[in-house]
């Protein structure tokens, strides 16, 4: 029987499982917070097709394909009509159409700028091809066929269209830069790259070919380059918050952390630090074990984000408790309660009694516990915490009450199997014990549950040949 209590007693000292939810290793969460706040997302540049499908009605004559007679004067009726009103217009070029023969390229591209201007995207897209097919040099009509896929989110046939028209001589920096942002999504980084050079160079004060031109050297991990652009686009629009954090997260990719939190103070004192900035910000003083610092952060958070900064803040608290670090996390918890919201009091009270566990003060926990099931009564990590606080103080029949409890909730059943299988070995009811370790199995099955699992049953089959 010695054997079998010595068995028992390592079993025991087995892990069966974290409570759901709020018990996050620090370490692994500020990681995954940090990786994640590191994406700089593609803004698309601004973009009017209309504007530039109207303003392409008239002729360039010198290059383009001329109008006969007869469809230029029903051009030069229709004119005003295209943009007061596509819908009538279209209706009066198609009832005039019917009885003419096949209209020129020059009347085409004008039939398909007025079904583009009504909506009529696969009619526009057909006479803008025909154009181009019949009258190859025709720039413009090239260059409507590139806005009109680009619209549409068809950036690698916008490609092929802009890059016509700039090959027959169009330089405006527009179709440089949609043809540089086409290429960028479709992972041509290199050619993106000299599109957006040319971009700039014909419109310097042009942000999105400046952020297209940022992102494609982050891509290309062009990093001295990319710090200098960042540090470019800040000095012209200092209030921006997302240059900001740009430029952090050009810093954080290699490894200056330090300097990205200046970074991100600079911006917070110039009060352009958005919810995204101040974030990053408090995370990476919670990596760096600045307390005091990461919660200023996060309750700069709060005042301009309240549901962002106070879920930040009471994930901080969790993660100072699993540190530790209590009196910090008292402090954070003690500055949120004054202005809680409805959602966050259950999270706040389920801290508070973490905190109260931690400080090994059971009956105070509990109390916290109480006021949280008074507004949750199924709160299934809130039911497991009350068990492991009389565990802690040796009553396990109150515990067994809790973690029966907590069978009945989904987010605590998995865990209160595993819980009330540690109770019944330490009775030595090895019988009931596999059941309950099998009931958990059955909903999440772990190598280490399984291997424990099969111990046990060593416990019973010994037990059972060692009876009279």
């Amino acid at each position: 029987m010695g054997t079998l209590r010595r068995f028992s007693a390592v079993l025991l000292l087995l892990p069966l499982g974290r409570l759901p939810a709020a018990e996050t290793d620090m370490q692994d969460f500020l990681t995954s917070q940090l990786t994640g706040s590191r994406a700089t997302p593609a803004k698309e540049p601004q973009l009017d097709p209309k504007r530039i499908i109207n303003q392409s009605s008239s002729f360039l004559k010198d290059r383009e394909p001329e109008m006969s007679a007869e469809e230029y004067a029903l051009y030069d009726k229709m004119v005003a009509l295209l943009d007061a009103n596509a819908d009538l217009a279209v209706q009066l070029l198609e009832s005039m159409m019917k009885e003419k023969a096949t209209p020129s390229p020059a009347f085409e591209f004008i039939l398909g700028n007025a079904y583009y201007n009504a909506g009529k995207i696969d009619k526009a897209e057909a006479h803008y091809r025909s154009a181009v097919n019949r009258f190859p040099t025709f720039i413009r009509a090239w260059n409507n066929l590139g806005v009109l896929y680009y619209s549409a989110g068809k950036y690698a046939d916008a490609i092929p269209c802009f890059s016509k028209s700039i090959v027959l001589g169009d330089r405006d920096p527009m179709t440089f830069g949609l043809v540089g942002y086409s290429l960028e999504k479709e992972e041509d980084y290199v050619s993106a790259e000299l599109a957006f050079m040319q971009a700039i160079g014909g419109d310097p004060a042009n942000t999105d070919w400046k952020e297209g031109l940022l992102r494609i050297c982050i891509q290309m991990k062009q990093d001295a380059r990319a710090e200098a652009l960042v540090k470019k686009l800040i000095k012209d629009h200092p209030r921006e918050p997302r240059y900001w954090l740009m430029h952090a997260n050009i810093l954080l990719s290699v490894g200056r952390k330090f300097d990205a939190m200046v970074v991100l103070e600079a911006a917070a004192g110039l009060g352009a630090a958005g919810p995204d900035e101040l974030t990053l910000l408090g995370d990476l003083y919670a990596e760096q074990g600045l307390a005091g610092e990461a919660h200023a952060a996060y309750g700069r958070l709060l005042k301009i984000s309240p549901e962002v900064g106070e879920r930040r803040l009471l994930n901080y608290a969790q993660m100072l408790i699993s540190s530790r670090k209590l009196t910090e996390a008292a402090s954070v918890l003690d500055g949120i309660a004054p202005k809680l919201s409805a959602d966050g009091r259950i999270p706040h009270l389920q801290a508070r009694a973490d905190l109260q566990m931690a400080l090994k003060h059971w009956p105070e926990a509990r109390k916290e516990l109480d006021a949280l099931l008074t507004l949750a009564p199924f709160n299934g990590r809130a039911l497991l915490t009350v068990g492991r606080s009389y565990v802690s103080e040796g009553n396990e029949e109150r515990a067994a009450l809790a973690f029966q409890a907590a069978l009945q909730a989904a987010d605590g059943k998995y865990t209160a199997n595993l819980e009330l299988a540690n109770l019944e070995l330490r009775s030595r009811h090895y019988g009931k014990s596999v059941e309950y370790l099998e009931q958990a199995l059955s909903l999440e099955r772990t190598a280490p549950v399984e291997d424990y699992l099969a111990r046990i049953k060593t416990l019973v089959v010994n037990n059972d040949a060692s009876s009279p």
